[in-house]
């Protein structure tokens, strides 16, 4: 059986643009008579077959951007998509959003809905199910079209696409590092799976910032949680077994659960137990006491990534042979708060 084929694949077989395979295949008159043949000969021998769904994005400008969020419930992901509006209606562009509730079904579901040619490009962040699946071929069938997509916080290096992130590692170094600096020795992470690269960024800068200053890499000490967990005896369990003096947290309400499961073992925070938790949200602001958090900017990175966007749809990215895509790095900052000395 032969393999699926991309108008890239075409364009690289016959080394010709992309915008010229496009043309060839609907007969234009641009195109000389010899390379229309080619082309379509080409596309014949290997059954090639366009994708509807990202043409009828193509045909047409709408003045529209299709969001795609992998829930509504961390705050980070609401400030991004304000940012995202804002930037994209001062340019004249509206925003459609849709909720993948971290399924990779539904991810595709919602692409597909979206790409029903009442838009002219894509922003999303991954959902957890997609990126536990490590499958991206719904991205790359809107981006092997020529369509711009733009993914943020959440992202893959299996799809060529601009990105907008934040310096995870090293903001998640630096947090550690604070705690170090105030005289904490067992430092424990509450972390999610692997799958999720954020995750896996900030671990990497929790492990690097104790080998740097001489403590030890002990295990016990790291508890992965599921993303959306429900199970409170996993990290009260946790707390008792490894009675840690600082807690790094990779997100907002894992923080804010561990400062209660720790409150009600008679811990005093920071007194006993310092906490630091990504995402300066509401919940940061508002807790009792109120959460050392990492801010990672989301407003800014919605405006980056909505930026991002809409210039390359302004300058007419279906029609670049090869595009250099972007990622545009993001520095978080620790806002500090009673959760620390």
């Amino acid at each position: 059986m032969k393999r699926k084929i991309t108008l890239k694949d075409i364009a690289r077989e016959l080394d010709v643009s992309i915008s010229t395979v496009s043309k060839a295949l609907k007969n234009s008159e641009e195109i000389s008579r010899d390379t229309k043949e080619k082309v379509q000969a080409f596309a014949r021998l290997y059954n090639y077959r366009p994708n509807n769904i990202a043409i009828s994005l193509k045909n047409k400008r709408t003045k529209n951007i299709g969001v795609i969020l992998p829930d509504i419930v961390h705050h980070f992901f609401t400030t991004v998509f304000h940012g995202i509006e804002k930037y994209a209606n001062a340019r004249g562009y509206n925003v459609i959003a849709c909720i993948s509730d971290e399924s990779f079904d539904k991810e595709v579901i919602n692409m597909e809905m979206l790409a029903n040619g009442s838009i002219d490009g894509f922003i999303m962040a991954l959902s957890a199910g997609t990126q536990l699946k490590n499958d991206y071929n719904h991205l790359r069938q809107v981006t092997d079209q020529g369509i711009p997509l733009v993914l943020f916080d959440r992202v893959t290096d299996e799809v060529a696409c601009d990105k907008v992130v934040i310096n995870d590692e090293e903001a998640a170094y630096l947090a550690v590092k604070k705690m170090i600096n105030s005289g904490r020795k067992r430092i424990a992470l509450l972390t999610s799976e692997a799958h999720f690269n954020v995750s896996e960024k900030r671990a990497e800068g929790y492990y690097r910032a104790l080998r740097e200053h001489s403590l030890p890499v002990d295990e016990e000490l790291v508890l992965v949680l599921p993303h959306m967990y429900h199970e409170e005896n996993l990290s009260e369990g946790f707390f008792r077994r490894t009675n840690p003096d600082a807690v790094l947290c990779v997100n907002e309400i894992y923080a804010v659960r561990s400062m209660r499961h720790l409150q009600s073992q008679g811990k005093r925070i920071p007194q006993d137990v310092a906490v630091i938790g990504f995402t300066d949200g509401i919940l940061s602001r508002y807790s009792i006491p109120s959460l050392t958090s990492i801010a990672q900017h989301g407003e800014l990175m919605g405006e980056t990534a909505a930026r991002l966007l809409v210039d390359r749809i302004e300058a007419d990215f279906r029609d670049m042979d090869e595009p250099e895509y972007i990622t545009e790095v993001i520095k978080a900052s620790i806002i500090d708060r009673e959760s620390t000395d």
